[in-house]
């Protein structure tokens, strides 16, 4: 268990920092775009782009924290639930994994000698298990996440900062646009990788959320130029 623990703690963390790089990536692009859109000082833009920064940041890991947080406090009162469901009709709880068992194929003597065996180690282990799909023994950190997502949100914003910043003028919205694409593709493809999802489709989507971001900031700051 306590490997399965780890397990979990370790995707969580990585799922925060590939998430809050991601948006550090998409967030401060479209800020910097949109600011570009509205003049070329180069200070100016990436003064817009470091208050952002800032900003994401802290929003990114508050974030997070409260969402770890809040799964934490929905796991402790169904916890408590069960708890209290197991001490005042221990058969009922136990007839209800044996049947889930039964439904998924299992024979009836397995299903119950299964059950028994497994109530025995640990009823509220087994029952919460069964009836909400997750263990109470699994409690993820929430301040590790939120760690995760203020380191890698201004790791992610420095992309598309450092490609205005080092770009000549005529070429700056262009190669910022061109970096950040790469970027979200990486990132979006990252993502599915530890989810276990559709990696081209999630590079593919990720990308499309970036055009579509940055055309939109970039000509609405050019409306003030």
């Amino acid at each position: 268990m306590a490997k399965d623990n780890n397990l979990m703690e370790r995707n969580n963390v990585i799922r925060a920092g590939v998430m809050g790089g991601n948006d550090g990536i998409l967030s401060i692009s479209g800020i910097i775009l949109g600011v570009a859109g509205a003049t070329t000082n180069v200070g100016t833009i990436l003064l817009a782009g470091f208050a952002g920064t800032l900003a994401g940041m802290v929003s990114m890991a508050m974030g997070e924290y409260v969402s770890v947080s809040s799964q934490h406090d929905a796991q402790a009162k169904v916890t408590k639930i069960q708890t209290e469901a197991l001490a005042t009709d221990y058969q009922k709880e136990f007839d209800f994994v044996e049947k889930k068992y039964q439904d998924v194929g299992i024979s009836k003597e397995l299903a119950q000698q299964a059950t028994k065996e497994m109530m025995d180690k640990d009823a509220l282990v087994t029952t919460v298990r069964e009836r909400y799909g997750f263990s109470p023994n699994s409690v993820l950190n929430a301040g590790s996440a939120a760690l995760a997502s203020f380191i890698s949100f201004p790791l992610g914003a420095t992309l598309p900062m450092l490609a205005m910043w080092l770009t000549p003028t005529t070429y700056r919205e262009i190669v910022t646009f061109l970096a950040v694409l790469f970027a979200l593709a990486l990132t979006g493809y990252s993502a599915a990788s530890l989810n276990g999802a559709d990696r081209k489709h999630a590079a593919i989507r990720n990308i499309v959320a970036g055009v579509f971001t940055m055309i939109v900031t970039f000509a609405i700051g050019s409306l003030f130029r």
